[in-house]
């Protein structure tokens, strides 16, 4: 899959580019139930909310095989090829989880400033890209970003222990204030299979799901190889440390795994 021209003119100016419905349901379907199974299992990558639900699952990809093959999949590897002009290895990956009623905020922050500070990652020449697992709406907790925000580099920050179970390196009321103030807030929703792009500087956050309604997105963290991170503070599986480049898959490999899975649970 190729990005087109505007639709890199809208990222590099914006900060951020959504493209709906990437992944089919079949697709969609097996990572979904997947997901479920890892939050149900006892793992160190597992981070929990205080209340006990699932918050985020780190490294599924190296351990499940639909999410091995969705973080070598072309459709998500070859835009951000792309945009930087390199070749990635996979930075972090996770299963983020605001569960029903319980899922936490995320508070505003910079994901460039985590990766400099903790990881010793040299410039923002990686970023997020994001695959929904179930509809993202505008009530239940979807993240909102601010644009061009992006283009004020890395700001200071003050590093959060105690608001969630996850520590954060987050802004304070009066930045986010004019950030808001100068680019506005937009919170990109859509059914499952929608993939969303940001800078690793776009500042972003979500509140609290008080609904009965999930909000499950995958995140991979694909970071250009010459850019790899220098002086890691955290866990393997929460900072990767192999930087062999990404080899895509066939764009329909996961398709292919899916149809398996199905035809071995009838």
């Amino acid at each position: 899959m190729q990005l087109s021209a505007e639709q890199i003119r809208q990222f590099h100016e914006e900060g951020w580019l959504f493209l709906p419905e990437t992944f089919s349901p079949e697709e969609i379907a097996v990572l979904r139930a997947e997901a479920e199974a890892i939050y149900a299992a006892d793992r160190p990558e597992i981070w929990r909310e205080k209340s006990g639900a699932p918050r985020t699952a780190f490294a599924a990809h190296t351990y499940n095989e639909a999410f091995r093959l969705l973080g070598a999949h072309p459709r998500l590897v070859r835009p951000v090829e792309q945009i930087f002009g390199e070749s990635l290895y996979m930075h972090q990956f996770k299963i983020n989880a605001k569960a029903a009623f319980t899922g936490d905020v995320w508070q505003w922050h910079q994901d460039y400033g985590t990766w400099a500070r903790d990881d010793g990652m040299p410039e923002p020449r990686a970023m997020n890209i994001s695959v929904f697992l179930d509809e993202v709406m505008p009530i239940n907790g979807p993240l909102m970003l601010i644009p061009r925000s992006q283009q004020h580099g890395t700001l200071d920050a003050g590093h959060d222990l105690s608001t969630t179970s996850y520590p954060l390196w987050t802004l304070d009321e009066a930045t986010v204030t004019k950030l808001v103030q100068e680019g506005g807030i937009v919170s990109p929703t859509g059914k499952p299979g929608g993939v969303l792009l940001f800078h690793g500087n776009l500042v972003h956050g979500s509140a609290p799901n008080i609904t009965p309604y999930p909000r499950k997105i995958v995140y991979l963290t694909l970071n250009a190889v010459s850019n790899h991170i220098r002086r890691p503070t955290r866990p393997e599986w929460i900072a990767h440390q192999d930087f062999t480049p990404i080899e895509p898959v066939a764009d329909d490999a996961l398709l292919d795994y899916a149809r398996r899975w199905k035809q071995a649970a009838e």
